[in-house]
């Protein structure tokens, strides 16, 4: 069996220290002279393929430069894809877990080696800041590692535990379902796509990995430091492409044994609804593994530490401007200290500074046009459902650049209702919402379809227990902020309507991608 030390998380880098940032800025440079401008095709059956039309990558801080492209796949592509992901899918099933393990263990080693470069390829293509970027590149390393361990319970007859029963030998084995699809987000276009193949790679699947358009680059990125980690050819397909098309052909094939999805609400009950209905020709129920959104809270009372509730407020709305599904959206405050956690609330985030990603700043640019105009309308239906503290303007440009800008905003006596406390916006907009006393605070953050993040900053005990058990999330966190989920440490993913609670990053979470064949001998 594979000999690895036991897992521990990588630890992030201190950009107070003047190196850090030097080195940071130096891969950018490296970034920028041997990256930018990169042409990514397809990867299919272990072949790069090109296409008439190509994706193109902009940087949403400067948008006036392209980043650079990827392939646009067919149907015909996704079709060849899959086919040849079948075939290969005969030997890599019958490969030891231990030797699946080890490609991981090596991607993870590739990364750390160009941890810098994955970074500063996120600042360009997606707008993160230093740290924002090294978190997550951090947490594929994470991915890689822990499922590669992970896996180890899962090899072999008897893995999985019986009852002893006299005159039989009885036994359990784990095998894999076969091939999938994966589409990921532009959100965490490092860490969510790589846990995302990780997982069902290495416990014997094979995967047409379908990465968001907007977020190409890094995938391609991703992809070939698995494929020089030693990935068989067909293991894993390339296939950057329009979700509406590749990725609804996929989705709907009878030859899709699973499909895995992290994005939105809508597209993610889509995925679900067309996955359910069984196509001629199809001889399994489908496994969805869905990642959707959230419309997550922190709740203030009168007995908490209200420098750290400002603090735990201020990093939850406003890391990576609050595109994360798990980014403070709403802030509950009892009556008592409503006022004074809110103008602190509203003077920090005036000191956040606004630019782009290779300025380290604290609020960079949102992804894209259509996110953009979307944060707009929310906007300006956020003047009417409550009273503008901060911000509430998207001047789509910062220090002469023009890109996809929006002003941190804060929204205050936003009601419970109201569609800015009830929907997901997906930017550094904040609704704060003012509750009579913790009960009401704990029912407002119970109002919504989600159940994804939450958080309570408190030092009442009994309310602690309280919302441990009755507030509806799949992660809630005391006493800090409610994003930044550590692989192995906060296993990740909720329930309602933010999806399947299948708990990324936790010790179940390859079973998704298993099923069980008990076997019977009479002796």
């Amino acid at each position: 069996m594979l000999k690895v030390q036991d897992y521990r998380p990588q630890p992030f880098t201190d950009f107070t220290n003047p190196e850090n940032v030097a080195a940071y800025q130096a891969a950018l440079e490296k970034v920028r002279a041997e990256l930018v401008g990169k042409h990514y095709p397809l990867i299919i059956n272990g072949e790069r393929v090109d296409t008439a039309e190509r994706l193109t990558s902009i940087n949403p801080c400067d948008t006036s430069e392209v980043i650079g492209t990827t392939a646009k796949a067919t149907i015909e592509d996704a079709q060849r894809a899959l086919e040849g992901a079948w075939e290969a899918f005969e030997t890599w099933k019958a490969w030891d877990m231990d030797a699946r393990a080890r490609i991981l263990l090596k991607a993870a080693a590739i990364l750390k080696r160009r941890r810098l470069e994955a970074c500063a390829l996120m600042t360009l293509e997606v707008g993160k800041n230093y740290a924002e970027a090294d978190v997550e590149v951090a947490e594929a390393i994470d991915f890689l590692e822990y499922y590669a361990r992970s896996a180890m319970k899962y090899a072999g007859f008897g893995a999985a535990e019986t009852t002893w029963f006299e005159g039989e030998e009885n036994g359990l084995l784990y095998l894999p379902l076969g091939v999938g699809v994966s589409i990921s987000p532009w959100n965490f276009p490092c860490a969510i796509f790589t846990g995302m193949l990780a997982a069902p790679l290495v416990v014997g699947n094979c995967v047409l990995a379908k990465p968001a358009e907007d977020s190409g680059m890094i995938a391609g990125f991703m992809v070939d430091i698995l494929l020089e980690a030693g990935l068989p050819a067909g293991v894993l397909q390339f296939l950057p492409g329009i979700g509406s098309e590749v990725g609804e052909y996929l989705t709907t094939h009878p030859k899709t044994r699973f499909i895995t999805f992290t994005g939105s609400r809508a597209v993610g009950l889509h995925i679900n609804e067309v996955a359910a209905k069984i196509q001629p020709g199809q001889k399994w129920i489908k496994k969805v593994v869905l990642e959707l959104g959230g419309k997550d809270a922190l709740i203030v009372d009168e007995t908490a530490d209200l420098d750290v509730a400002v603090t735990a407020a201020t990093q939850s709305a406003f890391g990576f401007n609050g595109q994360k599904c798990s980014a403070m959206s709403r802030l509950i405050v009892v009556d008592e200290v409503y006022d004074t956690v809110v103008n602190a609330f509203v003077e920090r985030a005036k000191s956040l500074k606004v630019g782009t990603g290779e300025e380290n700043a604290a609020v960079t640019a949102v992804v894209n046009e259509e996110s953009f105009e979307k944060i707009r309308q929310y906007l300006a239906l956020g003047k009417q459902e409550g009273q503008v503290l901060l911000g509430g303007e998207a001047p789509g440009e910062w220090g002469g650049k023009k890109g996809y800008y929006v002003q941190p905003t804060i929204i205050g006596d936003v009601k419970p209702e109201a569609r800015i406390a009830q929907e997901e916006i997906f930017g550094p907009v904040v609704a704060v919402l003012r509750a009579r006393d913790w009960q009401d605070a704990l029912r407002i953050a119970n109002s919504t379809e989600y159940g994804l993040t939450g958080g309570v900053c408190s030092q009442d005990r009994q309310r602690l227990e309280q919302a441990r058990a009755e507030f509806e999330v799949g992660n809630l966190y005391f006493n800090r902020k409610i994003t930044g989920a550590i692989v192995g440490v906060q296993p990740f993913g909720g329930y309602n309507m933010s999806g399947t609670d299948s708990k990324a990053g936790g010790p179940d979470y390859l079973a998704n991608f298993l099923q069980l064949k008990a076997v019977t001998e009479r002796w």
